[in-house]
């Protein structure tokens, strides 16, 4: 099965102010701020939707397509996701902007102050999965992630107008849509991805009532925190599954990302729904334990002991012939 993974491409510079933001502001100054901070820290990590979910499948061995926009500054994080097992042969590359590139300085008391930059983002929009299908020889599902917002749209439209099954996962760009764009990019979709908070978001947003929008979609998939993940259709019983037991919680970033990846691998696999929420259930439990989004190691004895005590013997089985 192949399976293109649409969205985001960036990089997190990410620092550390020993200080307090506060104490360097003047009440009555605050029309003209000038301010520059000495920081101790300064870490660098990979990341943007489309990747990390990209890097979770290559770790699983289903060698997913990236499809999206990066800088020219990209051949250094293209060797880390080809290195991954990711295809980034269709990830456009801008002449002139730079990488995605999100900014963050925290200080003492976990006060932030960042700044996100689109760069090449943008160009995503210029992107024509018709090139992609062609030099695969063919897509088995696109999941259209978190990207420019036109990009998006057109993606989920050429999808539709190719008949091209389609995942939608609005992400943290479901704040900036209005209701018309969200019903675009939902309605036809094979699934649909959200958490608990953005699934009462997309309702509200567009009108429609959870059953209406299980008739317009195949199936939705809303994570549920620590509580897992339920599973919908329209006319079936919901299936719930919860996650494994976390051996340390280090960092939340990127834990939507990599349930992801390990629900579309299961699906590459052929796995029945609530086995590849498992798998997602999982990677995403790997993720938590780590700091940075693309951080973590898949080590296969590992991940099925804990697979096993988690799921069960049975599931155990199910997936294990199937983990590269």
């Amino acid at each position: 099965m192949r399976i293109a993974v649409t969205g985001s491409i960036a990089t997190d510079h990410l620092m550390t102010f020993p200080g307090r933001f506060a104490d360097q502001l003047v009440a009555d100054q605050l029309h003209t701020v000038s301010l520059s901070f000495l920081v101790d820290n300064l870490d660098v990590r990979r990341g943007g939707v489309g990747a990390n979910i990209a890097f979770g499948m290559g770790q699983l061995g289903t060698q997913p397509i990236l499809v999206g926009a990066a800088g020219f500054d990209f051949d250094d994080y293209r060797a880390w996701l080809d290195r991954h097992g990711v295809d980034t042969e269709s990830v456009r590359i801008s002449e002139t902007l730079h990488t995605a590139r999100f900014v963050c300085t925290t200080d003492a008391d976990h006060n932030q102050i960042g700044s996100f930059y689109t760069g090449a983002m943008s160009e995503a929009r210029l992107i024509e999965l018709k090139t992609v299908a062609d030099r695969v020889d063919g897509l088995d599902l696109v999941l259209i992630g978190a990207d420019d917002p036109e990009a998006m749209l057109r993606h989920t439209e050429e999808c539709r107008t190719r008949g091209i099954p389609f995942a939608s996962d609005f992400s943290q760009q479901i704040a900036r849509m209005n209701g018309d764009e969200i019903r675009i990019l939902l309605e036809g979709a094979t699934y649909l991805f959200s958490n608990e908070y953005e699934k009462g978001l997309i309702e509200s947003k567009t009108g429609w009532t959870e059953e209406e929008i299980l008739a317009k979609v195949g199936t939705r998939v809303t994570t549920l925190g620590s509580r897992g993940v339920r599973i919908e259709s329209l006319g079936e019983v919901p299936i719930e599954v919860g996650c494994p037991e976390e051996e340390r919680k280090a960092d939340p970033t990127g834990v939507g990302d990599a349930f992801r990846a390990g629900f579309l691998s299961g699906l590459a696999w052929g796995v029945p729904p609530e086995r590849a929420a498992q798998v997602g259930c999982m990677l995403a439990t790997l993720v938590i334990e780590t700091v940075g989004t693309q951080e973590y190691q898949l080590r296969r004895a590992h991940f099925m002991d804990r697979f096993t005590k988690a799921y069960g013997h049975d599931a155990a089985a199910e997936v294990r012939k199937h983990l590269g």
